[in-house]
């Protein structure tokens, strides 16, 4: 976990995707996309069916490894509105452990905006927690402090004459976008013109590595150098 500040909070970020607020003991993500492999095998596009899993045991570790109390998903949680239903006995079991040992609260997203109480928790189209936003879509004229997925961002950069891609947060002063943590989601490119217009080409792309934080800027088009902060 690498320590940093937004709107007045000390976060952590971790190399998994997901943000922790120590002072709420709470763990956010964005995009998990739960059951997206059985929504591509519903198409006639077979995948290994096992992204929710895989997923689930990921969350629940970072779970117990940081004692988190509340979890927050913003957005896109399920591939589509009927994931819910389609997942295996042994994910239901997973997710229902987590959503009735935390305080656990949906944000709805574009893949699943009609989502009801069927895995646990609570549902919010958004919420403001402690003056933080926290919600799927960035918006671009939101002046208040603001946290968000929807964008899965990642960053491109060449190592050792080959090209790299990491997942990666996306930050400004007063916004901060998670990378998706899902384990069957894409991503887009940091300086897509989608990413660019929800958070402008002052933001950075932020890498939590070990005890630092690399930082690249958006505008340099994620090539060549990083700082550490």
């Amino acid at each position: 976990m690498v320590p940093f500040s937004f709107g007045g909070h000390s976060l952590l970020a971790l190399p998994q995707g997901a943000v922790f607020w120590p002072a709420r003991r709470a763990m956010l993500v964005a995009d998990l996309h739960f059951e997206k492999a059985s929504w591509f095998a519903r198409g006639g596009q077979m995948l290994p069916p096992y992204d929710s899993i895989a997923t689930l045991a990921d969350l629940t570790a970072l779970a117990a490894a940081s004692g988190a109390q509340e979890v927050w998903c913003l957005g896109d949680s399920f591939h589509d509105v009927d994931g819910c239903d389609r997942l295996p006995v042994r994910a239901r079991d997973m997710l229902l452990a987590l959503t009735a040992g935390t305080r656990w609260t949906w944000i709805t997203g574009n893949h699943d905006p009609h989502m009801i109480d069927r895995c646990g928790g609570a549902v919010a189209d958004e919420a403001v927690v402690d003056g933080l936003v926290l919600r799927h879509e960035a918006r671009p004229a939101e002046t208040r402090c603001e946290l968000s997925g929807h964008y899965h961002p990642k960053l491109r950069v060449r190592v050792r004459g080959k090209q790299v891609a990491r997942r990666c947060f996306v930050a400004t002063d007063t916004k901060l976008i998670l990378p998706a943590f899902g384990a069957l989601a894409g991503g887009l490119d940091i300086d897509h013109p989608e990413i660019v217009r929800a958070v402008g080409r002052r933001a950075e792309a932020l890498i939590p590595v070990a005890d630092r934080m690399l930082r690249f800027p958006i505008a340099a088009q994620g090539v060549g150098s990083a700082r550490a902060g």
